[in-house]
Parts: structure tokens; C-alpha cells; sequence
């Protein structure tokens, strides 16, 4: 379960002040696949980094139970001198898992070739989104948080890490940002829409898109 109380976040640059998140409260129930839907600039990522923990909040809290993966998709967390393989036994010992495990798990799920024993510096973007993807499937979450997961490889990459993902939240929930409906409606029951920060939470998906989709619509005019 995830809980935002008052959640604010305002940004200021060149002197102007952008609020993303405008003293949000919403719950995100356990072992619930939640979509998070807006257009580009609307504070999706930034939420989702407000609630792994690595943003502040400008107020308000967020508050948490079970363990809460980083965000997917994101991988600037990794030391860029140290080999995948490296990154990934660090990852382990920060979460209290097997690290001989999860280095050959992400080894053969990330198909990254050599590249896992070389400097993640030298690693594309694809790469590096595929070790992080890898990495979080390797370790039992509670809640997931997924950053436009499903865009990363071929199709065949692609289908496999959607049946994995699947298959990890038979036990587990998400928060899921993606500009897909079609990955939203196959992955999500439920969704919050932000709009000028504000959120406004659906239980039913459809009637979430819906109201996205009319946003941007208006938007678009």
C-alpha cells in the first residue's frame, strides 16, 4: 500500500514556479496494478521518484508498507565505472538478497551479452534499461514501480518481460507509468489521472482513460 497525505511538490526555474503535484491524498491499495496517466510534463516520473524516495517532497508525506522497488526503467543509479555485473551484486547486498542469484538471473534475463561483465558506462540506453528491468524482477517487491517498462527490446523481449512482470504481480502491486493504453488496460485495473496537479483516482480503468484521453483532447484544441 502506498499513501500520499498533502503531497506537494513545486518546482522554480528561470524564476518561474511549476506545482506538479498540488496537495495530493490518494491510497494505492497492495497487490493492485495502478496506472499513473497524464501528458508529458504532468509529474508522472516525478511522483513516482517522490515515492521511491530519491525527490523530496516541497510538503506533505508519502507513506508506505512492504518494500517499494525503485523506479523500472530508470537506471541513473548505477555506478557508471562498475560492470553490470557489479552494479547488480551491489543492488543485492542493498536488499538483503542471495547476490550470486540475482547476478545470474539478470545475466541471462537482461541479454546484454559481454556487455554485463564491461563498465556500464559503455552500455546503450536499451541496455541499461534492460539490466535495471532485469535486476528488479530478480528481487521480490511489494509494490513495483514501472517507468514506460514495456517500450525496452525487440518483441521478443518485449513479450517476455511483460509474461515475467505478469507473473510478479500474482503477489505484488504497481504504479505504472506508460503512454500505452493498450499496456495500461493489459496490465492495470486501476488509475489516477494528473492534470495541473491535481489526481483525480478511478477503480475502473476505462472511465480512467477516458478521462485522460478527454484531456488531451481539450488540450490539443
Amino acid at each position: 500500500m502506498i499513501r500520499l497525505e498533502n503531497l506537494t511538490k513545486t518546482f522554480v526555474m528561470y524564476g518561474q514556479r511549476k506545482t506538479v503535484a498540488d496537495n495530493l491524498n490518494a491510497t494505492f491499495p497492495s497487490r493492485t496494478a495502478v496506472a499513473l496517466l497524464g501528458r508529458n510534463g504532468a509529474g508522472k516520473s516525478t511522483l513516482l521518484n517522490m515515492i521511491a524516495g530519491t525527490l523530496e517532497p516541497t510538503s506533505g508525506r508519502i507513506l508506505s508498507t512492504g518494500r517499494v522497488s525503485w523506479p523500472v526503467g530508470f537506471a541513473g543509479s548505477f555506478h557508471p565505472d562498475m560492470t553490470g555485473a557489479q552494479n547488480v551484486r551491489f543492488i543485492a547486498r542493498i536488499y538483503g538478497v542471495d547476490s550470486d542469484a540475482l547476478v545470474d538471473f539478470v545475466e541471462e534475463f537482461a541479454e546484454v551479452g559481454k556487455h554485463f561483465h564491461l563498465p556500464f558506462r559503455t552500455y546503450s540506453s536499451g541496455m541499461r534499461s534492460r539490466l535495471a528491468f532485469g535486476a528488479s524482477m530478480g528481487i521480490p517487491f511489494d509494490t513495483y514501480l514501472l517507468d514506460e517498462v514495456t517500450s525496452v527490446g525487440d518483441a521478443a523481449f518485449k513479450a517476455k518481460s511483460t509474461a515475467y512482470l505478469h507473473d510478479r504481480l500474482k503477489n505484488s502491486g504497481a504504479i505504472f507509468v506508460s503512454h500505452s493504453t493498450g499496456a495500461v488496460r493489459n496490465l492495470c485495473t486501476e488509475a489516477g489521472v494528473l492534470e495541473d496537479g491535481k489526481m483525480t483516482y478511478y477503480t475502473d480503468i476505462d472511465a480512467a482513460i477516458e478521462h485522460h484521453e478527454r484531456n488531451m483532447k481539450v488540450r490539443a484544441v
